[in-house]
C-alpha cells in the first residue's frame, strides 16, 4: 500500500500501520516497521481504512507462529490476549465465543477451519471460516462471526453489516484487482473484475455479545477479519500460505 497523504511527526503514515502498531497481543519486544511502495497512482483507503491490510498481516502471522511452534491457533491467540486490559478481555471473549460456536478443535471430515480476531473502530470481531476442497478448488462453506459492539441498539442492522462486510471482504481477497497499462485501467466490466457472487457466499452465522459498553461502529469491522481467517483455513487445508492478494493470482482456485 502506498502511503496516504497524512502528516505525522514520525514520518510514518498512521493509517498504514493502524491495527498492528496498536495491537493488543502481549508480544515481547514488539516492533512495527513500514516500507511504502512507490506508485504513480494516488492511493487512499477503502472500507475499514488501514485495518484491511494490517489485520491480514497480523492474523496470518499469528497462525504462522502457531504452526512453527506446534501450538493450536486458538490457544496461542488466547494466551497472547490473557492480559487484564479491557481490550484484551473483549477480544478474548469474542474469540472464545466464535471458536465455541464454530466447533473449533472438533474432528471434522472434509472441512478445514481458519480463524482471525481484530479490533477496529472500537468494535471487536472474531470469525471462524469453514472451507472444503472440491477437486483442489476451495469452497467457502460457512463463516461464524462474533461481534462485540457495545450496546446492541438494532441487532438486525448489526447482523446485516457483519454479513455485508464478510461478503465485501471475500470479494476483495478472492479475486478483485485493478491493474493499469499505460495509465489506463485494464479491467472493463464484471467479466474481468468479479464481485462476490451468490454462489461464492457462504452461510454466515452472526452472534452478538450482550454488552453494556458504549455502542460502537459496525459498518466496517467485519471486513478486516474475513481475509486472514480464510487464508488460515486454506493453509489448514493445503499447507499453502497466501501472502499476496488477490488469492486467485497466487494459485488458489475457488469452486
Amino acid at each position: 500500500m502506498a502511503a496516504a497523504i497524512m502528516p505525522d511527526p514520525s514520518g510514518v503514515d498512521p493509517l498504514s500501520v493502524e491495527g498492528v502498531a496498536d495491537s493488543h497481543y502481549a508480544i515481547p519486544a514488539f516492533s512495527v516497521g513500514l516500507t511504502d511502495a512507490n506508485s504513480q497512482i494516488p492511493v487512499l483507503w477503502w472500507r475499514s481504512v488501514g485495518h484491511t491490510h494490517t489485520a491480514y498481516a497480523m492474523e496470518t502471522l499469528i497462525d504462522m507462529v502457531a504452526n512453527a511452534t506446534g501450538q493450536d491457533p486458538y490457544n496461542l491467540r488466547s494466551d497472547l490476549l490473557s492480559g487484564e486490559g479491557k481490550d484484551q478481555k473483549r477480544l478474548s471473549e469474542v474469540l472464545k465465543l466464535a471458536a465455541g460456536k464454530a466447533g473449533w478443535g472438533k474432528a471434522l471430515t472434509g472441512t478445514f477451519q481458519g480463524m482471525a480476531v481484530h479490533k477496529s473502530f472500537s468494535t471487536y470481531v472474531a470469525q471462524v471460516v469453514d472451507i472444503s476442497l472440491h477437486g483442489g478448488a476451495v469452497k467457502v462453506d460457512k463463516v461464524t462471526c462474533d461481534v462485540d459492539c457495545g450496546v446492541a441498539v438494532n441487532p438486525d442492522v448489526i447482523r446485516a453489516q457483519m454479513e455485508g462486510g464478510i461478503g465485501y471482504g471475500l470479494g476483495a481477497v478472492m479475486r478483485n484487482e485493478i491493474t493499469l497499462t499505460d495509465g489506463e485501467v485494464d479491467q472493463f466490466n464484471f467479466s474481468d473484475y468479479e464481485p462476490t457472487r451468490i454462489s461464492d457466499m457462504p452461510v454466515v452465522e452472526v452472534h452478538i455479545v450482550d454488552s453494556s459498553e458504549v455502542l460502537t461502529g459496525v459498518g466496517e469491522p467485519a471486513v478486516p477479519v474475513i481475509g486472514p481467517a480464510l487464508a488460515n483455513a486454506i493453509f489448514a487445508a493445503t499447507g499453502t500460505r497466501i501472502t499476496r492478494l488477490p488469492m486467485i493470482k497466487n494459485g488458489v482456485e475457488f469452486a
